[in-house]
């Protein structure tokens, strides 16, 4: 495990796997992109390991528009990653 991460998973509670499985491989572009939610919801929690504050600031990003296109700019991202890693599904 790299420095970086190794700190990341001191700061929280638990480890958490930032890849879950530890491989970007699906088997549909569906599965690929829910896996690119699921991937930028664990960078949130990685970043704000503590729930409470999350639940907390839940209110706050759900009404600014900012925001909410900045987490579909995140999924966007995740998303191309995940496809090239599958060869766009070819």
């Amino acid at each position: 495990m790299s420095e970086y991460a190794s700190s990341m998973n001191e700061a929280a509670a638990a480890p958490i796997q930032l890849v879950p499985g530890n491989s970007l491989i699906t088997k549909t572009p569906e599965d690929g992109r829910l896996l690119a939610v699921k991937m930028a919801r664990l960078i949130i929690k990685a970043t704000q390991p503590d729930a409470a504050v999350r639940e907390k600031l839940r209110a706050v990003y759900a009404e600014d528009a900012a925001m909410l296109i900045a987490i579909g700019q995140t999924v966007a991202t995740e998303f191309a990653t995940i496809s090239a890693a599958n060869n766009y599904w070819k």
